[in-house]
């Protein structure tokens, strides 16, 4: 069994330890999950030093590391095949760290206790599963596997409008999951396995043209089946006019679920893009490419516009969320190198940035059991380590030099710029725009008048310094230096801005 296999499967055997534990065990059930997280991240790490940057391509089977093949289901061509690139692996990284916070950050969480922590795990391996996966019909198992459980954590454990969000959240995810099978049926039916012959759904064998046959020949198809996945992706990630499940869900999803959303789940969407229709329909992606550009523009102007207009604070992050990833869309669509792996970084950077915000709300929602804004006032005096920490993840996010989010915004900005002059200058208006609300943002909560009501909060505590410490080291570090992940993504991601722009085909 090999790393990868043990990175995704893991957490699904916690799952079911879980599902066997006493529930009038709380403590019990919390570590265990939190073991099995840990285990995960371990293992996860302990491929970083093993990763060769080197390795040129994202559509030849050598240039994926620790792969892992079996045949599944012969008789139609399904295969288990795993491996990961420099565009997966700083993903893999992600979510393992993620889970891993995510479990501590989790153990207020006291209504059953067995139940939400199984699904988290299940969550888990469906986000890793769809991660590593190089089989298009395995990646689609492990991306309907995620819907699931999130359902579920959102409309037990969430809050009192948690039947409504995860119904829309529920609805909005399997129209994007129709659509894909829909496009997943006619790649396979029409990209042949060049060995045998036979039908398949290895991506490496539907990514080479010479493979594609029937009616993948004709131009306004593959338009069809492009955008058939960009709604798919474009729902996950969100992209307007499919965002507005995001905000409701994140407002009533508890803490710990909200950090896996912004930070893993949105990334999906455009690692779907990166991973699938870009390889496989560069032809197309090439045509269309202002329009991801142009709907890349929107989401920043416009999610920073919604966000300064929020009261309620866990949706003004979940509205720079949406804004944020327009970067991540804008610098993909310039197809430079500075730009696609500007795009990846940002993914990396915004998924620890965002953690860290979704985690500070909670805690000032444990305290104060509301998320209004303006209910708050002169929290400064009262939780100066709090105020510390909420700074370097304000700051992060608004693009302050030094921080990894101004080094991920940079690289977005310098790979789109010579392609698309018009739609950078007007998204970088977005950068003052986000200063704007985040600054007004901290000022309205811990300067001014002081709330009576609030002279006595307790400042934040050691678990909870235990989930936002290493996110902040990273978002410091990474500021500074962001060759550890950057070094990870560049062969891979330059390699595949050339082959959509036509420099390799």
């Amino acid at each position: 069994m090999g790393p990868l296999t043990l990175i995704t499967f893991l957490p699904a055997a916690g799952a079911v330890l879980v599902a066997f534990l006493p529930k009038d065990n709380p403590r019990l059930i919390r570590w265990t999950s939190l073991t099995f997280t840990a285990a995960v991240l371990v293992i996860a790490a302990a491929l970083y030093p093993q990763f060769q940057t080197g390795l040129p391509g994202i559509n030849d089977p050598t240039s994926f590391q620790f792969s892992e093949k079996a045949s599944w289901i012969p008789a139609y061509g399904i295969h288990y095949y795993v491996g990961v690139d420099g565009l997966s692996f700083p993903m893999v990284l992600l979510t393992a760290l993620l889970c891993f916070l995510c479990i501590p950050a989790s153990w207020g969480i006291s209504q059953h206790v067995k139940g939400y922590h199984a699904l988290f795990l299940l969550l888990e391996t469906g986000m890793m599963g769809a991660f590593v996966s190089l089989d298009f019909f395995l990646f689609y198992v492990f991306w309907e596997v995620m819907l699931l459980p999130m359902y579920f954590l959102i409309g037990i454990w969430g809050g009192p409008r948690r039947v409504y969000a995860a119904i829309k959240f529920f609805l909005y995810t399997l129209l994007g999951s129709v659509l894909m099978l829909i496009v997943l049926l006619v790649l396979y039916f029409n990209v042949r396995d060049p060995q045998t012959g036979q039908h398949t759904f290895n991506m490496l064998h539907m990514m080479s043209q010479a493979n594609h046959g029937g009616i993948l020949g004709i131009h306004s198809v593959r338009v069809l089946l492009f955008f058939g996945l960009y709604v798919g992706f474009a729902i996950k990630v969100p992209v307007f006019p499919f965002h507005t499940w995001l905000p409701d869900a994140h407002v009533e999803a508890p803490t710990a679920i909200s950090v896996i959303l912004a930070g893993v789940l949105l990334k999906m969407g455009t690692y779907g893009l990166l991973r699938i229709s870009y390889p496989i329909l560069p032809d197309a992606t090439r045509q269309f490419a202002w329009f991801l550009a142009l709907m890349g523009t929107i989401n920043i102007v416009y999610g920073a516009l919604c966000a300064m207009a929020q009261k309620d604070l866990k949706k003004l992050v979940a509205y720079s969320s949406i804004s944020h990833m327009g970067y991540v869309l804008l610098a993909m669509s310039s197809l430079t190198p500075a730009g696609m792996n500007g795009a990846v970084l940002q993914m990396f950077n915004h998924g620890t940035i965002t953690a860290m915000l979704f985690l500070l709300v909670g805690v000032i929602y444990d305290r104060a059991h509301h998320r209004d804004i303006e209910g708050f006032g002169g929290l400064a005096n009262v939780m100066p380590k709090y105020l510390g920490v909420t700074a370097i993840a304000f700051f992060a996010s608004m693009g302050l030099p030094g921080l990894s989010g101004f080094i991920s915004e940079v690289l977005c900005f310098i790979g789109a710029f010579p392609i698309w002059q018009t739609f950078t200058i007007i998204s970088i208006c977005g950068i003052i725009i986000t200063a704007g609300y985040l600054l007004w943002t901290i000022q309205r909560i811990f300067f001014g008048s002081q709330n009576p009501k609030y002279t006595s909060l307790p400042d934040i505590n050691a678990r909870e310094l235990f989930t936002l410490i290493p996110l902040a080291v990273i978002v410091i570090l990474l500021g500074i230096w962001p060759h550890p992940v950057l070094n990870l993504m560049n062969t891979s991601m330059t390699y595949l801005g050339r082959l959509v722009s036509g420099g390799l085909l």
